[in-house]
């Protein structure tokens, strides 16, 4: 029997849609290898390749963000009009199960290791249930080893992405983490890590954790294992790596050359308001000093759109950027996505316009905001864009090119043109 295992392509007029250096969803390849050998597993990342409507599988399994919801939805109900059944899965469905059930045969609420040998069974007995959710939640102790070997490597810039940790120790407002994972903070084991590594290709390694360094005593584990290997890895982690400099000390050694941070805001009263108190801002302008000595580069992370921003957040954080030399920087428009408290806040408000998902991408205002309109919003955030991306701010911000210069150059360019797609598409 087959299964065709679905990335659903993001709207045209997202930014996300249009980042050409794009790395394959974790997530598929590794359903793929829960899968078994009676099964004949395909992957399609439909923003890569086209769906062939004409060779049916006998399941059609389709993850499902947020934005890519409408998407999702349409090939799935196209999937069951052919009579193919299908499982829908994700964090989307996870927190909008009954609406994702209108669309689906079934629906995987939550993580699917547990569950997904039981969907299959119950696949060739003709008897799915609506729902499948695992009674806890999964031991990450010698997870199956996703299969690379099904994706179309020439599309994307790399396939290293590996996960060592679940879950994140914070739990802020905007963030539906917690909500997926619950209050939990999971580790691999690192020899299993090192011998997932140990069957990947050459290159950069991307860690897709939410914040690598969450155990201090874990990630001096992982990174001192790391260190015979010779890798170059990028991750995610928390300001709090600052905080102890062996720990610091060892990503450096281990090959760590970018770490995509959230400050999220410049303003105290906003990290507060947002569950992240643990960032200080009086501390930002040091902290990134001390990674920046270490030699590891920085993509951060700014929310536009609290209830204590104005119109003056934009120039401010474009400022703070150019000045402390930040190599790269993604910035959001908040978004109440469902399971988040900040969603539960606003429609206690009536402050959300519309539930149009495909506009839950980041980049546009779907909420009334407090001391700006959702005009100024948007317009502001399409300009801190524009600025960020110009060549006289990349020049500003790399210059004299010392950390990972030419990484950081082609990103910058990429984002650049993404950007200007974008805007064109809207």
């Amino acid at each position: 029997m087959r299964v065709l295992l679905i990335i659903p392509k993001w709207p045209g007029n997202s930014l996300w849609g249009q980042i050409y250096f794009r790395f394959p969803y974790l997530a598929l390849t590794t359903l793929a290898a829960l899968t078994g050998a009676d099964w004949d597993v395909s992957i399609i990342d439909e923003n890569i390749d086209p769906i062939d409507f004409t060779n049916l599988p006998d399941l059609a399994a389709i993850s499902i963000m947020t934005p890519l919801a409408k998407r999702g939805y349409e090939l799935a109900d196209a999937f069951r009009t052919k009579g193919v059944p299908v499982v829908v899965g994700g964090i989307h469905p996870t927190m909008m199960s009954d609406e994702a059930k209108a669309h689906a045969d079934a629906v995987v609420v939550g993580e699917a290791e547990k569950v997904w040998p039981e969907v299959l069974a119950d696949l060739g007995k003709h008897n799915l249930k609506p729902f499948y959710k695992a009674s806890d939640f999964c031991n990450l102790d010698h997870l199956s080893i996703p299969r690379r070997a099904l994706l179309n490597r020439k599309a994307y810039f790399f396939i290293n992405t590996i996960q060592t940790t679940r879950g994140c120790p914070f739990d802020c407002e905007f963030c539906s983490v917690t909500s997926f994972y619950g209050r939990t903070y999971r580790t691999r084991p690192v020899g299993d890590v090192i011998k997932e590594m140990d069957q990947m290709e050459g290159g950069f390694v991307f860690f897709v954790d939410d914040n690598i360094v969450g155990i201090p005593r874990y990630a001096k584990a992982l990174f001192k294992a790391l260190i015979p290997l010779k890798v170059k890895w990028f991750s995610q982690a928390s300001l709090s790596i600052i905080k102890d400099p062996e720990l610091l000390n060892l990503a450096q050694q281990s090959g760590c050359k970018g770490l995509f941070i959230g400050f999220e805001s410049l303003s105290q009263e906003s990290l507060k308001a947002m569950a992240k108190s643990t960032n200080l801002v009086k501390e930002y302008k040091d902290a990134v000093k001390i990674i920046h000595d270490h030699g590891i580069g920085i993509q951060g992370s700014f929310i536009f759109g609290t209830d204590q921003d104005d119109q003056s957040v934009f120039s401010d954080v474009l400022r703070f950027i150019e000045k402390t030399h930040i190599e790269a920087a993604l910035f959001s428009i908040l978004t109440p996505f469902p399971g988040t408290r900040t969603r539960e806040t606003l429609l206690r408000e009536n402050r959300i316009i519309h539930t149009d998902w495909e506009k839950y991408d980041m980049n546009h205002v779907v909420f009334k905001p407090l001391k700006m309109t959702a005009e100024q919003l948007q317009n502001g955030f399409n300009w801190a864009y524009k600025q960020l991306y110009g060549y006289r701010s990349i020049v500003t911000r790399l210059f004299p090119f010392r950390r990972s210069g030419l990484f950081y150059s082609i990103q910058n360019y990429g984002f650049r043109q993404a950007w200007k797609k974008t805007l064109r598409r809207r």
